[in-house]
């Protein structure tokens, strides 16, 4: 009964450094986060490629080497049965972006079925490249936007509610007392943006902020 026993305890026993484990993709990705640091967005992704030999395990990494530049690195990973293989390749750090699938020219709206999202390199990602789709959808093109690459925080703005020139009904409340009068807008002005216009009833120029279509308040 005990010889029965005894490979099944052999085996419990191996099995908490069995554990530690992991594919080397893993712990090299772990080491590359240590060496970009801030350089490196959270939501980024790395792909490791591997040139020459590889191995399918390893438990820990006892020396690293990578040039942030290129993405190259050498590594020494540790297998469960304690050797050390030399394995080098290059890191390739990604980011999620919208971006436009087709090319959309300025005054457009960019909708739903405009936007895609794709993996680009880190170092494509400008410190005003827009990364979220929220911040795309829905916008109006300020800037032609080509079909496929990143989009910049200055290409894009919310949509016009107010064109220069455009008749609108000026609003004043005073929390007593709501006053509306006919006026004509002298500046472009998205919702909550302010511009001026001018009273066509006084024809006096007006400081205003628009609220919605053809609609603005006075600031008091």
């Amino acid at each position: 009964m005990l010889r029965r026993l005894l490979p099944l305890l052999c085996a419990l026993a191996l099995m908490p450094f069995a554990a530690l484990a992991e594919a080397p993709e893993v712990l090299i990705e772990e080491q590359a986060r240590q060496s970009w640091g801030n350089e490196l967005p959270p939501e980024a992704r790395i792909h490791v490629r591997f040139s020459g030999s590889r191995i399918d395990e390893a438990d820990l990494i006892s020396a690293f080497w990578m040039d942030r530049d290129s993405g190259q690195f050498l590594a020494n990973a540790v297998t469960p049965e304690g050797v050390t293989h030399r394995l080098q390749g290059r890191l390739l750090a990604v980011q999620a972006l919208p971006v436009p699938t087709r090319r959309l020219m300025p005054g457009d709206l960019v909708g739903v079925d405009d936007v895609k999202t794709v993996e680009l390199p880190v170092k494509r990602v400008g410190a005003y490249t827009i990364t979220e789709t929220d911040k795309l959808e829905g916008m109006q093109v300020r800037r032609m936007l080509a079909a496929g690459r990143p989009v910049m925080t200055q290409s894009v703005m919310e949509p016009l509610v107010i064109g220069r020139g455009d008749k609108v009904s000026i609003r004043y409340d005073d929390g007593r007392l709501v006053v509306t009068a006919p006026g004509r807008a002298l500046d472009d002005a998205h919702r909550g943006q302010e511009l001026r216009i001018v009273n066509l009833v006084s024809n006096k120029p007006l400081q205003a902020v628009a609220r919605g279509e053809g609609l603005v308040e006075v600031i008091r």
